[in-house]
């Protein structure tokens, strides 16, 4: 069920790279919303404007974001981006919008995209929540430093890539050399149609060292067992062993999430890892030898072992428990442009999630070929 509001914009509160952040008066003196406009998809409001807008997930107090959605201008047309491509994203909605994906025949990057068959051993990091995007990119770093790195936005959450603040910065602070908008999302520095073509653009359009595949904001979960967006990571753990690519899996942990199920390791992991999961990975955890190794760090590692390497292997599947250190993590995380917040929790507040993100990073970053 849909509900919409209509108001008359107030004021421009700020924008980031494709987005808009504006304040609306609603009618009949109902009070005042905030709201984001996508510009490829309404242009930008401005000032006076009457604007439509979808108050769905602002009303039920959801907890991404806290904005309304311009859904509408009615008393502007915006112009239409050009655009050569005839790929459709958001396909048979309202908002449907035509792009140039790096695999559309009218694209310059069609031939490379047609020819390519493997992406050449490129590690490919997987996590579940998009707040593990920044923590991962300092892990990397913090091994090597001038690794080029590509963020696959997949379409499990928000589809629009560019309302992901965090890469925004990202890119201006040149920490990102591209984001891929993959499958149903949109709003990248370059748009494909699956996951896989994605991977193959990150390796042979960007020239990226590394990839990270990530859902944008909006992480949907249930309590069921199988019931969360994020279970969509093994689907890109399965398309970079396809590709030839060396899988790395970040652990979702937790030492203050309130909710037993996420607490140490996450169920959403051993779900993703240990039943989906199809193909050996690397799983990255403290080494023992690190001086802030606790017994949290030890229990994290016995329920990796009990509900990802065992129920894995009954299947067949042999994944690698490896041990990174985590010298210098907590300095690189902390010197990232972006503030480092999971499920409203800062990394003060909770340093784990971040350090096991930055722990894939660094994992991957010592699979690359030295030059």
């Amino acid at each position: 069920m849909l509900r919409w509001e209509r108001g008359t914009v107030k004021a421009a509160l700020g924008s980031w790279p494709g987005v808009d952040r504006v304040e609306v008066e609603l009618e009949d003196d109902a009070g005042t919303l905030t709201a984001i406009a996508y510009r490829e998809l309404t242009g930008c409001p401005q000032p006076g404007e009457t604007v439509l807008l979808n108050t769905n997930a602002v009303r039920r107090e959801l907890g991404t974001g806290g904005d309304a959605m311009v859904v509408a201008r009615p008393e502007v047309l915006p112009e239409a981006a050009p655009t050569d491509g005839h790929m459709v994203k958001a396909r048979y909605t309202p908002m449907q919008t035509m792009v140039d994906a790096i695999d559309d025949p009218a694209g310059e990057h069609y031939e490379t995209l047609r020819t390519a068959k493997r992406i050449d051993g490129m590690p490919v990091i997987v996590a579940d929540l998009h707040s593990s995007l920044p923590a991962i990119i300092a892990g990397i770093r913090a091994q090597r430093r001038t690794l080029r790195i590509a963020y696959v936005h997949t379409d499990a959450a928000a589809l629009p890539a560019v309302y992901s603040r965090s890469a925004a910065r990202l890119r201006e602070a040149d920490l990102l050399s591209a984001v891929i908008s993959a499958g149903q999302s949109f709003g990248g520095d370059l748009e494909a149609v699956s996951v896989h073509s994605a991977l193959l653009g990150a390796r042979h359009v960007v020239g990226a060292d590394v990839a990270i595949v990530i859902q944008g904001p909006g992480n949907l979960g249930t309590g069921t067992g199988w019931g969360f967006s994020g279970v969509q990571a093994a689907e890109a753990l399965h398309a970079a062993t396809v590709l030839g690519g060396q899988g790395v899996a970040t652990l979702r942990v937790s030492e203050a999430d309130e909710r037993e199920r996420h607490r140490g390791l996450s169920h959403h992991s051993s779900t993703v890892y240990g039943r989906a999961l199809l193909t050996p990975v690397q799983l990255p955890v403290m080494a023992r030898h690190d001086s802030r190794y606790n017994g949290f760090h030890e229990s994290v590692r016995k329920q990796v072992k009990s509900t990802i390497l065992k129920p894995a292997r009954k299947r067949g599947v042999l994944h690698q428990l490896t041990e990174v250190d985590a010298k210098g993590l907590r300095d690189a995380l902390e010197e990232m442009p972006v503030r480092m917040t999971t499920m409203g929790r800062t990394l003060a507040e909770d340093p784990s999630p971040f350090l096991y993100a930055a722990l894939a990073g660094r994992c991957a970053a010592m699979l690359t070929p030295r030059d």
